[in-house]
């Protein structure tokens, strides 16, 4: 609220993100106290980030020219917004974000900040996002999950990377986000497929 006016009130500019939010224009990311279940109870509505619905709209807003860098992949651009961005545009597709609801991160001074907070299946999930070749750093991701009062016994690290797991931490490139789901398939279900038809 800062940047709007350092003597606004959360009341008076409440209404105009919530339209955003009902436009289907933005997706609210609140800020949580502590990143323990359920996570809804730990919300603080006064504090949180906004992402744009739609990643493709966000790029057409920075300077001009990026998008063009974008599709070259060139390494001088900072990713890290856009991919933030798409995570939390996937992740309220997954059903994380609720009908009427946001996502959640998790900042706090001493610990540092999570991008993203998860529930899933009455478990809580901690979401880093790295846009570059230093994803194995997370100081805020190993504060967490050090802290035995939170029980957090898994974590995503979305990344650049190969499939990769390192103690609690699971790294998945980016785009392997799409399996990352609120109610996740159990594990030995087996899938038949039939290709006689072939």
């Amino acid at each position: 609220m800062k940047n709007l006016n350092e003597h606004a009130r959360f009341s008076r500019y409440e209404e105009s993100f919530l339209w955003l939010r009902d436009a289907g224009d933005a997706i609210p990311t609140y800020n949580i106290t502590e990143p323990k279940i359920p996570l809804r109870l730990n919300e603080q509505r006064n504090l949180f980030k906004l992402f744009q619905n739609d990643v493709g709209l966000l790029a057409c807003q920075y300077a001009a020219g990026i998008q063009l860098k974008l599709l070259q992949n060139e390494i001088d651009v900072n990713y890290g917004a856009i991919y933030e961005n798409l995570v939390a545009q996937e992740l309220n597709c997954h059903g994380f974000a609720g009908e009427d609801r946001g996502l959640y991160y998790f900042n706090n001074k001493k610990l540092g900040e999570l991008d993203f907070v998860l529930e899933q299946n009455g478990k809580v999930i901690p979401v880093e996002v790295k846009s570059g070749k230093a994803y194995d750093r997370h100081n805020a991701l190993n504060n967490v999950l050090e802290n035995e009062s939170y029980c957090i016994n898994n974590a995503y690290v979305l990344c650049n990377g190969n499939v990769a797991t390192v103690g609690q931490r699971t790294y998945l490139p980016i785009y392997m986000l799409m399996f990352i789901q609120k109610h996740p398939t159990a594990e030995k279900q087996i899938y038949k497929l039939d290709l006689s038809g072939i």
